[in-house]
């Protein structure tokens, strides 16, 4: 039984909003803090009609405002952003169109803190998108997985992996992954390991099955190994490091046809941690309710703060709810929620311990005003830890 407290702590606070309206449904597009002042990088993602856009904006840490910087030189929607060691933020792959056999992009570009603009770093070996991008120690940049249209009606999820080299501005092959995946989530670990879970592997209908096999890659070896695998098959779901031996994995899309479980209709309420030393996915407690395409981070010491989300994308309203996981009580406890629910959005930890969420959608079909265009958000909500809501 999950064990919860019944008081909801801490507040939401409005703050400027986005120049423009936007949603994120990568797991790797997430907002970049550029520095620990509390500035923030957002760019690229999907407008209304689900266009990939190339709009980009940075929020002034002074101010709190969004001001808008240079533009993408590539529309890009599930793509990745990297900040990297030099302070530069690498953008790649994604896609440029708005369907679902939307071809991938190869191209990369990089943005300049100083200048405020992008400008093409090289193309990557081969073109995906809904990959992961990973900061190794050595400040190359792991890419690995997603997809690549082969034909019209054909998208196949990728095995292969590159590296990126920001000191020669090149782009190298990478060993293989063992396993085909878009959508997945990358965490770097301890020893030079990045541990990649879940995800879908495309097989040419509109619900792909989920993934539970997971992998290591040794940036020593360059070269891809299983690892246990999480006890429930996941996408949309969201990987948070509390140590760097130890991941916790949330929520993610309902299955899609009863497994060896029960049916759950609803997104998954489950959570389990990832032991690098063992190998072995264990059991957390169980979130207080499920949800899917959601942001996780690292919050205090030894928390994880899960805000937003939704059970589908499809004639739905976005969660409002948060709750805050405590690794050393494996226990969840509420915290107060957003003034407005949302999925797929960007959200990033603040100096001073607090969390800012921005953007996403807010409703969909029969939820939303016009049944055939969804509604997204331009509001920026920060989150304080204590007091009661």
């Amino acid at each position: 039984m999950t064990t919860i407290s019944t008081r909801a702590t801490g507040s939401w606070t409005s703050a400027p909003g986005l120049p423009a309206a936007a949603t994120w449904y990568g797991q790797h597009d997430n907002a970049v803090p550029l520095s620990d002042t509390g500035a923030l990088l957002v760019a690229g993602g999907a407008d209304s009609t689900g266009a990939a856009v190339s709009q980009a904006a940075v929020r002034d840490a002074t101010a709190g405002t969004w001001v808008p910087v240079g533009a993408l030189n590539t529309p890009r929607r599930l793509h990745t952003l990297t900040l990297l060691a030099n302070g530069k933020v690498l953008a790649t792959g994604g896609t440029s169109g708005a369907s679902r056999g939307a071809p991938a992009l190869a191209t990369t570009e990089l943005y300049d803190p100083a200048t405020h603009a992008w400008t093409p770093s090289g193309s990557m070996v081969g073109a995906r998108a809904g990959h992961s991008a990973v900061l190794l120690a050595d400040g190359k940049v792991l890419v690995a997985g997603g997809t690549a249209v082969r034909s019209a009606q054909t998208t196949k999820a990728l095995h292969t992996a590159e590296l990126y080299d920001p000191a020669a501005g090149t782009w190298s092959a990478a060993g293989d992954m063992t396993e085909a995946r878009t959508g997945h989530t990358a965490v770097p670990l301890a020893g030079g390991a990045v541990l990649v879970c879940g995800g879908t592997a495309p097989v040419g209908s509109a619900d792909d099955p989920s993934l539970a096999f997971c992998e290591l890659y040794d940036s020593g070896t360059k070269k891809w190994a299983p690892t246990g695998s999480l006890r429930a098959p996941r996408s949309h779901h969201q990987a948070t490091k509390l140590s760097d031996t130890k991941v916790l994995v949330t929520g993610g899309s309902a299955l899609g046809a009863p497994g060896g479980g029960p049916f759950d209709p609803f997104s998954q309420r489950t959570a389990e941690l990832y032991d690098l030393a063992s190998g072995v996915w264990s059991p957390a407690k169980d979130m207080p309710s499920g949800r899917a395409l959601h942001r996780a981070l690292p919050f205090g010491p030894h928390g994880v703060l899960v805000v937003g989300g939704a059970a589908d994308d499809k004639d739905e309203a976005g969660y409002r709810s948060a709750v805050l996981y405590d690794a050393e009580a494996d226990a969840w406890s509420p915290v107060a929620g957003l003034a407005e629910g949302r999925w797929a959005f960007a959200a990033a930890a603040l100096p001073g311990g607090e969390v800012l969420v921005t953007g996403g959608t807010a409703r969909t079909g029969t939820a939303a005003a016009d049944p055939d265009l969804p509604e997204l958000t331009a509001s920026t909500e920060i989150f304080t830890a204590g007091g009661a809501s």
